[in-house]
């Protein structure tokens, strides 16, 4: 609610302005705007009033209440979080998932961090889907490289979805492939992007080159 203070106009204030702080003085008014009355508007809560307010007479006499849609014992549901708002690192191996279509692989894959998909068929080709999820990580030397790997699969021990692929080459560099077999051939299912997820929880931070830093 905003509230009106009126402040007398610079003559009348300077005698009582004396037994004040300095801060509080009004400023001069301008040679312009003398002899009128000025107006300071404090506001009760800078951010407002968030709270409900009571009911104006004219809507009282409306009997807005009777004509709007609500109920006063409305039943809060907990909803159960969806796949997309979970991290997928968390998730179990879903038994006997299907395989994912191109735009279901493209939405997972923003869940994961370095990670590309590996598409079947010609670029020209309109039934191309995804048979590979790729992530390579450069190292700094051949031991970092082995390390790597053997992180990655203390990480998946027990995962029962080993990788496709997943080893050093060289000079510097790591690969890892996830795929699930099926009747028609690799293909991607959940369980590639959970344990995708899963990888990139390893700390690779020791292993890779570092980064140059110029003054």
């Amino acid at each position: 609610m905003a509230l009106s203070l009126s402040v007398a106009p610079p003559v009348a204030a300077a005698a009582a302005a004396t037994s004040r702080s300095s801060f509080l003085r009004p400023a001069p008014a301008s040679p312009l705007r003398r002899g009128r009355r000025s107006t300071v508007v404090a506001m009760a809560d800078i951010l407002g009033d968030f709270g409900a307010r009571d009911p104006f007479p004219e809507e009282i006499e409306s009997k807005f209440g009777e004509k709007v849609l609500g109920n006063v014992d409305t039943l809060h549901q907990i909803l159960i979080p969806t796949l997309s708002a979970l991290s997928l690192a968390r998730l179990p191996l879903q038994p006997g998932a299907e395989a994912l279509s191109l735009d279901d692989a493209r939405g997972l894959l923003l869940k994961v961090v370095g990670w590309r998909l590996v598409l079947s068929g010609d670029d020209g080709d309109e039934r191309r889907r995804p048979v590979r999820l790729q992530c390579v990580w450069k190292v700094r030397d051949e031991a970092c490289g082995r390390e790597l790997v053997a992180r990655i699969g203390a990480a998946l021990d027990g995962a029962a979805h080993a990788p496709a692929a997943l080893e050093f080459e060289a000079p510097n560099q790591v690969r890892a492939e996830l795929s699930t077999p099926s009747a028609d051939g690799d293909c991607l299912t959940v369980n590639d992007f959970i344990v995708a997820a899963r990888i990139d929880k390893v700390k690779t931070l020791d292993l890779i080159p570092k980064k140059r830093v110029w003054a």
